[in-house]
């Protein structure tokens, strides 16, 4: 019997190529504002350095969500849970000397009581993560209900700590610099990024690595792809979607530590407004599907450098913020179309 080998797919079907064509869609946006932005703001070092970070949060949260919606599920809840961070930070660099009056805890553990502020944040995150896991596997529920249902417990959460004000640190600390500039401050060029930048390269690394070397990697995959065969095969689906919540969370929590540093050190409940639709757009047009199965940590960061020059350049060019919402809106539904319209090709070939 004669078998017919599958055929290979074209280059123009490979990751590699849609790779790049998305790199060449950032470079097309990038050069229309540098164009249309009046004398050369668009490009200058300091505007530059501002995209890499306000993107940052994005991307940061954008690792995340990655996992999640390669899984086939998807994470509403990502904006509160950056505001819930915010304000612990905030709340723990606050915390009151038991039974002295109006003296504080910082003054007397200036070293370790940032980090342990850093903890809480990255730690209350984390649990908000893995209460989103445990209620879909525990409850069966569809992620998109469980995960709205958990923005708005989590922000009415950040607005009980905070008392529904926003809440001033006694004394700043390492944490409110660690978004700062640093090619464009003269002081710590040496850095070449902000802290907080440094702190998404370690993440990109650790889920790049994740997906690309580790046998959860491999689970991630095969639940976005196939489900029930995948639980068929052995795959613990409950425990890895746990785990990917939860992972999420922890990525809100640096998020959140970012955020606290743009805010100027300030724990505001309130912040983290619609950043699931800028999340959540990064990673579609960095080529995920919402099907499963697909995406990756470079399309992620080239989608979150994308929504971020499309933010900013409307803002340089005055763009109302409303027009900015139906941009980056218009944007996400032509990268679903686009994902629909290249698995019916698929499909049909």
């Amino acid at each position: 019997m004669n078998i017919i080998p599958s055929e290979k797919p074209s280059f123009f079907q490979t990751p590699w190529f849609n790779t790049f064509g998305r790199f060449l869609a950032l470079l097309g946006v990038f050069l229309f504002f540098a164009l249309m932005v009046e004398g050369g703001r668009f490009y200058s070092l300091r505007n530059l350095e501002n995209i890499l970070r306000q993107s940052a949060v994005y991307a940061t949260v954008g690792l995340g969500m990655t996992l999640v919606i390669i899984t086939g599920g998807i994470d509403l809840s990502v904006g509160s849970i950056i505001a819930l961070a915010v304000t612990m930070v905030a709340w723990t660099l606050n915390l009151p000397v038991p039974g002295e009056e109006g003296a504080f805890l910082i003054h007397q553990m200036p070293v370790l009581l940032p980090i342990l502020a850093v903890l809480a944040a990255i730690g209350v995150s984390a649990i908000a993560g893995f209460c989103n896991g445990a209620l879909i596997v525990g409850l069966k529920l569809v992620p998109f209900i469980v995960t709205l249902g958990m923005m708005g417990i989590v922000r009415g959460v950040a607005k009980g700590i905070a008392r529904e004000r926003d809440i001033y640190p006694e004394a700043d600390t390492w944490i409110t610099s660690i978004m700062d500039p640093v090619l464009t401050s003269g002081s710590r060029r040496w850095m070449v990024f902000p802290i907080g930048v440094w702190f998404l390269i370690a993440g990109i690394l650790l889920t790049g690595f994740l997906l690309r070397y580790t046998r959860m990697g491999r689970h991630i995959y095969a639940i976005g792809s196939n489900e029930e065969t995948a639980r068929l095969c052995g795959v613990p689906v409950g425990r890895t979607k746990i785990m990917v919540y939860a992972l999420t969370g922890a990525f809100c929590g640096v998020a959140g530590l970012m955020q606290f540093s743009y805010l100027g050190g300030i724990g505001q409940p309130t912040t983290g407004i619609m950043y699931e639709l800028f999340v959540i757009a990064a990673v579609i047009i960095g080529g995920a599907s919402l099907r499963g199965g697909e995406g990756t940590v470079v399309g992620t960061m080239i989608g979150a450098l994308i929504i971020t020059i499309l933010y900013m350049g409307g803002q340089q060019m005055g763009w109302p913020k409303w027009v900015q919402e139906m941009v980056i809106g218009g944007i996400i539904i032509i990268a679903v179309a686009l994902d629909q319209y290249r698995h019916r090709r698929a499909a049909s070939a």
